[in-house]
């Protein structure tokens, strides 16, 4: 009881967008995503061995889905996490307007086990955000692990950061030891949205049918 308390807490501070696991994961909708690779994954050896993991793909086939239910997992396996998508980073990194605000921001950044920072590519980084995220990288490398989502290839990271040299130096880091999982396929997003198009459909269709039966 205690230490499931204790999940529910670690759940809280990581703040993930959405409750999802590897359970609810549909891997047989896209074949190209290697089921053993992604639970190998979610046994958190490479957050062991302060290892990067890297997936990259193209919207809507599962790489946060995947990215939060392995972020859960190294919950449970007692590590601290702290996700954030894009957004929310752009968000905070503009945020601090004093030396002290930057450091406090940075260290929240830099003391979990596992970052997560999702849908990279989404939003292009204004120039002191790229600045901000690269020194995160730096420290964090081969201290702690990251792992990202990306809807982009890294070859074109010069131009979501601005600043192509700081790109460079982040996918040098970032790489070394970094695990890169390439997804590619349908999108499961546009799957439920047809799914619940025909659903709409078919309930209108039956309201119809159900209105034209009545006596005039």
């Amino acid at each position: 009881m205690r230490n499931q308390r204790l999940i529910v807490r670690r759940n809280k501070v990581a703040d993930f967008r959405e409750t999802r696991s590897l359970e609810n994961f549909d891997f047989g909708f896209n074949g190209t995503i290697n089921r053993s690779h992604v639970y190998q994954l979610a046994t958190c050896q490479f957050v062991r061995e302060k290892r990067d993991v890297l997936l990259v793909g193209p919207p809507g086939v599962g790489k946060s889905h995947i990215a939060q239910s392995v972020g859960r997992e190294a919950v449970k396996a007692g590590f601290t996490v702290f996700y954030r998508s894009i957004f929310d980073l752009v968000r905070d990194l503009l945020e601090p307007e004093t030396q002290a605000a930057e450091s406090r921001l940075l260290k929240r950044y830099l003391k979990p086990d596992l970052l997560i920072i999702d849908d990279m590519g989404l939003k292009v980084l204004p120039a002191k955000s790229g600045e901000i995220l690269l020194e995160i990288i730096m420290r964090r490398y081969e201290n702690r692990s990251t792992m990202m989502t990306s809807n982009r290839p890294v070859e074109e990271w010069g131009k979501l950061l601005c600043d192509v040299p700081a790109a460079s130096a982040i996918l040098d880091r970032l790489l070394h030891h970094a695990e890169i999982i390439a997804i590619t396929g349908r999108s499961y997003r546009l799957k439920e949205g047809a799914a619940e198009q025909n659903q709409r459909q078919a309930s209108q269709a039956k309201k119809e049918k159900s209105a034209a039966s009545q006596p005039k």
